[in-house]
């Protein structure tokens, strides 16, 4: 996920809706789909979220994909979420395929809990399904005082340094370091993937016809190439680092909860490409380094004093990662959450079958 202005040129067609009408319908039609309303407001929260901050990828779009892998049976509706543990600070979530967005929110809530004892914890989650937005689950933790760490490892579907075709995934980093509560300054929040660009961006190019920058995405057999209608698969971010990233957070997650991914889709059982994700969250209490409150008075001088720091020529100013999408965040909280004409089409028509009724646009962008 990346950092996305504070403001932007509003889009023709665009319906624009209050994120908690977004909120209630995306739980609501998530609900028909087969999800508690408990799971389902969770889930919807991920994409609203997701949506505030202007990460349209991990938005509302989500919700028909996710309610094709509830249909599927690809997502457990009705998971039997159990919590394993053999020591205060650590934990496996085994999720029985939950949705992402349920298995990482309880994983979350379980590492802050354990934290707040042992000044540091962590939880793994073993054989959920897309996790959607990383960033928002080490924010929830963040949003407690703590610091949130997170990864995640997914199917192969990204290049591998030195490897023909797909071979690692596109296995995200996210790290969310708190400000205080009265502060003006926003937590950092870093959330990145480990390929140069995302297939969503691939699939955008292809249908505008645009070609994409020098080494950010490869044909089937992982030949680089700016051709949109050649492209099936990112490359990874920095080459050799972005692959290596990938490979150990394999390790750190899928290896570590005994659910390999890399392993068994490169193996001959068929059991292997089935679509599945492993994660691992951690808490870290400042308290248990020092004075709590001397720290988040430090983060917060650390982040001042690279906003004075001089603006390079051209830009627009100095900014920290989450800074902008914050910003973003707070004013589509006031004026409402744009929906591409596309996404809101396949909503209402979901609505439709589901016998759901829509909420009122405030307006459209344009």
């Amino acid at each position: 996920m990346t950092d996305t202005p504070a403001t932007e040129p509003g889009r023709p067609g665009k319906t624009i809706l209050p994120a908690e009408d977004l909120l209630e319908f995306a739980a609501a039609l998530l609900e028909k789909g087969g999800l508690s309303a408990e799971d389902a407001r969770t889930t919807a929260d991920v994409f609203v979220w997701a949506a505030q901050r202007g990460v349209d990828s991990h938005g509302t779009a989500r919700v028909p994909a996710y309610l094709d892998l509830l249909a599927k049976g690809v997502a457990n509706a009705r998971p039997e979420i159990k919590v394993e543990s053999t020591t205060p600070a650590a934990a496996v979530l085994d999720a029985d395929r939950a949705p992402g967005p349920v298995a990482l929110t309880a994983a979350a809530k379980e590492a802050v809990n354990r934290a707040r004892t042992n000044g540091i914890a962590t939880v793994g989650v073993r054989r959920t399904v897309h996790t959607g937005a990383i960033g928002y689950y080490v924010s929830k933790i963040a949003e407690q005082g703590l610091v949130g760490i997170g990864f995640v490892s997914g199917m192969p579907n990204m290049g591998y340094t030195g490897v023909k075709g797909a071979a690692v995934a596109t296995s995200p980093l996210a790290i969310a370091v708190p400000t205080a509560p009265s502060s003006d300054l926003a937590p950092l929040l870093l959330d990145m993937a480990t390929a140069t660009i995302a297939l969503g961006r691939i699939r955008q190019a292809k249908a505008s016809g645009t070609p994409l920058p020098e080494g950010a995405a490869a044909t089937e057999d992982g030949t680089p190439t700016t051709d949109p209608e050649k492209a099936v698969m990112p490359l990874p971010l920095g080459g050799v680092k972005g692959s290596g990233m990938s490979l150990a957070f394999e390790l750190l997650t899928s290896v570590l909860v005994g659910a390999p991914i890399f392993s068994s889709f490169h193996s001959d059982d068929p059991q292997g490409r089935k679509h599945r994700q492993n994660a691992l969250l951690i808490a870290v209490d400042p308290a248990a380094f020092g004075d709590a409150g001397e720290f988040t008075e430090a983060v917060e001088a650390t982040l001042s004093t690279l906003k004075g720091l001089p603006a390079a020529d051209g830009a627009s100013g100095v900014f920290y990662p989450g800074e902008r999408s914050a910003a973003l965040s707070a004013e589509r909280g006031q004026s409402g959450v744009p929906v591409a004409p596309k996404v809101w089409r396949e909503l209402l028509e979901r609505a439709e079958a589901l016998g759901v009724v829509p909420p009122n646009p405030v307006g459209a962008a344009g």
